[in-house]
């Protein structure tokens, strides 16, 4: 049975020209990408370790053969620190075995103050499972009409993956998905990841596992939205993690004068002020 440390280190070694390390071609290949004798030899391990580490035989690699495996993969740093972190679960919480919990929905006073201070801009609170707890009338503005915020407890993750209609709200949607399904492997713990994505694959369907399963670090640019009555908007997302409470608070800008102008015409249709989850 493999790992999530295992998977990723696969997917990136298939991923990898061995041109575009300076290594020869040596012709025809069983599967694409770098061999694993030519990524063992840049990270001065044995074939037979990668190879078990690969394969989730060998489950707690040491610092320093995380930090060589990073550099002959040519990681960059959000990778790098994926890669870390994929070590730390693999060794550590992933074998502890302790029963999956629903993760906590509360939000702090404070941090609905914050929102509250932020108004009428667009702001949310989530956590990594993809919750919206705690949002903005703003943010109701730029997703109304759209179904993200009809269920009791919305969740992006699951409207992303589940609701037909995120597909045409999100112009990039396969950016988005990709952003989601990464987002569960820093999950406040091993144990709140599975029992969400337990919950989620059988609807969401083979697209969502593939996705979890790729470890694809996602750059998160300018989310573009197609909003059913104010077109095109393209935000800007500033993110503050909220570390105590495994949390998160992210605001969102208007990146062009087109967008501000839009958000203005929906910010006139009459919303509630704030909503929190709890």
């Amino acid at each position: 049975m493999g790992t999530p440390l295992g998977d990723f280190i696969r997917a990136k070694r298939d991923s990898i020209q061995p041109e575009s390390l300076g290594l020869p071609d040596h012709g025809r290949r069983r599967s694409p990408g770098l061999r694993r004798s030519d990524l063992a030899a840049r990270a001065g391990i044995s074939v037979e370790y990668l190879t078990r580490m690969e394969q989730g035989r060998d489950r707690n690699p040491s610092v320093a053969v995380v930090n060589a495996l990073a550099d002959a993969l040519s990681l960059d740093p959000a990778e790098r620190n994926h890669l870390r972190y994929l070590a730390k679960i693999t060794g550590g919480e992933c074998s502890a075995h302790r029963p999956p919990a629903p993760p906590r929905r509360d939000v702090r006073p404070s941090v609905l103050e914050t929102l509250r201070l932020l108004e009428p801009g667009i702001a949310m609170v989530t956590n990594r499972l993809g919750d919206v707890l705690a949002h903005t009338s703003g943010y109701e503005s730029v997703t109304s009409e759209t179904g993200l915020l009809d269920a009791d407890v919305p969740n992006l993750t699951r409207y992303v993956f589940t609701d037909p209609r995120a597909r045409t709200f999100f112009a990039d949607w396969d950016d988005v998905a990709d952003e989601q399904a990464f987002d569960l492997w820093l999950a406040p713990s091993v144990e709140n990841s599975e029992w969400f994505s337990t919950e989620l694959a059988p609807i969401a369907g083979p697209d969502f596992t593939r996705r979890l399963n790729r470890h694809v670090v996602p750059r998160r640019g300018a989310l573009r939205l197609n909003h059913p009555s104010g077109g095109e908007l393209q935000l800007l997302r500033e993110t503050l993690e909220l570390s105590s409470d495994a949390q998160q608070l992210v605001v969102f800008l208007p990146a062009d004068e087109k967008t501000a102008q839009a958000i203005d015409q929906l910010r006139r249709r009459p919303r509630s002020r704030l909503r929190a989850i709890s």
